[in-house]
């Protein structure tokens, strides 16, 4: 990341890009309600160690990287970022106590709103660090994916958001759904990101020696998308093969799965009968694999919809496109596909084989090199 190499280059001080960020959250958090807290002494006092430890001669991979950490819990999760030298500013919102799940997000402010447009929800659950990132408060911000978190708010607040393959990495959530996953305006930096937390040497990301073969599904069988979001996520795939990204592969037949909602809904609920789960697990699963042996990556929009207005989505679920994947646990990016009629972000979710973070990195960086700047003021 930029910040870092200037930081461990000594062309800047971590105390002064974290003072940076915490002026940015200050001027403009009261609107957008990223952050339910806000650590300015606890920053600056870890931004000084960071100097410190730079000034010893530690090589420090995210030397100075300001984060938001997601909820009130995001610090645990947080130790390999903090230990490559990320400086934490604060926790970002999610949905508030005892509130549906369809909520967006309850900022120390107030609710969290769309940097794109305020009358429009971030989408959930990492509805902070997606807007936090998506506004320039913060380069990243950890989430977790359980039907979507991830991936949904980074489509419609126009950001890059990896979930990663189920059981790579930690999660506390016991039905194996969970994986956690990262929001930032570059795939680059979710690359920075996936190094530091699996450990691996920060290589540069390279891209495969060839175009990876892809196929576009437009509704996994089931989603029925919105006629928008589905054109904006086709037009995104046209231009990754006309700039030779992918190889688009026209399949004789579609694939075709179950529809995850009545299994991931059994596996939430205690006392379910785990019979529904392990059959549509168990079709899908099959279908996909299938689907791999002959494919690289999925194609899909990355939500069925565009971002709606904070009253919720009525019956219509935005994770339709999402939580099949979290059943499976394939690694799953959304990248920004365009602006909708409505001023707001839509996604393109791109799917690998298990394991195949790295292939989703380095077509991400090649698809969207530049990122998709929102007006949000700082």
């Amino acid at each position: 990341m930029e910040i870092a190499e200037a930081v461990r280059g000594g062309r800047s001080r971590a105390v002064d890009v974290v003072t940076g960020a915490l002026g940015r959250i200050r001027r403009g958090d009261r609107a957008l309600c990223a952050f339910a807290e806000v650590w300015e002494a606890e920053a600056l006092a870890w931004a000084a160690e960071v100097d410190g430890r730079v000034a010893a001669g530690e090589p420090l991979p995210l030397a100075g990287v300001p984060i938001g950490v997601k909820g009130a819990y995001g610090l645990r999760a947080a130790g390999p970022l903090i230990a490559a030298g990320c400086v934490p500013v604060g926790a970002t919102s999610v949905p508030g106590s005892g509130t549906p799940w369809q909520t967006w997000g309850l900022g120390a402010h107030g609710r969290t709103v769309n940097p794109w447009r305020a009358d429009r929800t971030p989408g959930g659950s990492s509805a902070g660090s997606a807007a936090a990132v998506a506004a320039g408060l913060v380069p990243l911000a950890t989430g977790s994916d359980g039907a979507g978190s991830v991936r949904i708010p980074a489509a419609w607040c126009g950001v890059v958001g990896l979930k990663v393959t189920n059981g790579r990495l930690p999660s506390p959530d016991r039905t194996g759904l969970t994986a956690p996953g990262v929001l930032v305006r570059c795939a680059a930096d979710a690359h920075a990101w996936w190094r530091v937390m699996t450990g691996a040497a920060p290589d540069a990301l390279s891209g495969p020696p060839e175009p990876p073969t892809a196929v576009f599904s437009p509704d996994l069988g089931f989603a029925g998308p919105d006629p928008e979001p589905l054109a904006l996520a086709r037009a995104a795939v046209a231009r990754l093969v006309d700039t030779g990204v992918v190889r688009l592969l026209r399949p004789e037949a579609p694939l075709v799965l179950e529809d995850p909602a009545p299994a991931w809904l059994a596996l939430r609920a205690p006392g379910s009968d785990p019979g529904t789960a392990r059959r549509i697990r168990a079709v899908n699963e099959r279908r996909l694999d299938g689907f791999f042996a002959r494919a690289d990556l999925l194609l899909t929009p990355t939500t069925p919809t565009a971002p709606h207005g904070h009253e919720g989505p009525g019956d219509r679920y935005s994770t339709a496109l999402t939580w099949s994947f979290n059943l499976s646990g394939h690694p799953a990016i959304s990248i920004p596909a365009g602006l909708g009629t409505d001023g707001c972000p839509a996604g393109l979710q791109l799917v690998a084989a298990r394991g195949g973070e790295d292939l989703l990195l380095s077509v991400a960086k090649a698809a969207a090199p530049r990122r998709l700047e929102s007006p949000w003021p700082n």
